[in-house]
């Protein structure tokens, strides 16, 4: 005769091995997909995100960015868009239906382009190519130097066309919004720290004051720029990079900077640097 004291053990026995048999299946999962431990702590969006790299680049600059995004957990895929010098978008990798927070990572063929009102051009053929292929009505974007001129003519043009997939959330990285040192930066650059307003103004600049009244105002912004010591990160002064704050006149859902100090704060090392990669994933994608 089986006593109620001998019942109780066997239901705790089998509750003990089949406890033990789910977290063996939970280990080994996490163990084979690492990055299904930190999904949860993501948003869980079709929206695409689109880096854009800077002068004399290519798309091998967004490399390290992407494998670090991917290797947390935010998304498994990952396409191309090779903008030839002509304009033309051809999309290499495909979007799967449903795919969680897609990566597009643009590659410029004439990378030493310096005709922004052309590169703001070229953002808009990858913005186009992308929403007819994949019927997109969104977007986040992140460019790194030159890239973030592209970005910013694009919406100058663009920014107030509905039609296009909606800009939601923007990474600006070593923008050289008021130029580059030695090249078209104007000498003694300083910035109002309340308002961004430039000291001087270079002509590409100029043409983009034009945003302090159209900029598109559900935009969640991030400048990021580095400071090796002297204000500046070798090739573009913080002062450059902090006049955007001028350009978007308050208008947009929100504004932050961070400045970036230390060896990988150098012009082209910040976006090989894995603290922006946790500033990228936190501003993109965290819940």
């Amino acid at each position: 005769m089986i006593t109620l004291k001998t019942k109780k053990a066997l239901l705790l026995k089998k509750f003990a091995k089949l406890f033990i048999s789910l977290a063996a299946v939970v280990f080994i999962t996490l163990v084979a997909n690492p990055g299904l431990a930190a999904g949860h702590h993501y948003v869980q969006s079709t929206t695409p995100t689109i880096f854009f790299h800077g002068y004399n680049s290519g798309a091998h600059a967004e490399q390290y960015m992407v494998n670090g995004i991917k290797k947390a957990g935010v998304t498994k895929t990952v396409i191309t868009a090779e903008v030839a010098a002509d304009g033309k978008v051809t999309l290499q990798g495909h979007i799967p239906n449903g795919a969680v927070n897609p990566l597009v990572m643009v590659n410029f063929e004439n990378s030493r382009n310096t005709d922004y009102a052309m590169q703001g051009q070229w953002v808009k053929n990858v913005v186009v190519k992308l929403q007819q292929s994949y019927h997109i009505k969104k977007m986040n974007i992140e460019a790194h130097s030159m890239g973030n001129m592209a970005v910013m003519y694009y919406l100058l043009a663009n920014g107030q066309n509905k039609k296009l997939p909606q800009l939601q959330k923007q990474v600006a990285m070593a923008g050289t919004f008021d130029g580059a040192m030695g090249w078209n930066e104007p000498s003694n650059l300083t910035v109002n720290k309340k308002t961004g307003k430039p000291s001087a103004e270079n002509d590409a600049f100029k043409k983009l004051l034009p945003l302090r009244h159209t900029y598109p105002q559900q935009v969640q912004v991030l400048n990021i720029y580095g400071d090796l010591g002297g204000g500046n990160d070798s090739q573009v002064s913080n002062s450059s990079c902090q006049t955007l704050r001028y350009l978007i006149n308050s208008r947009t859902k929100s504004y932050r900077e961070v400045k970036i100090t230390g060896q990988d704060a150098k012009h082209e090392l910040l976006h090989h640097n894995p603290y922006v990669n946790k500033l990228l994933i936190k501003f993109f994608w965290e819940k």
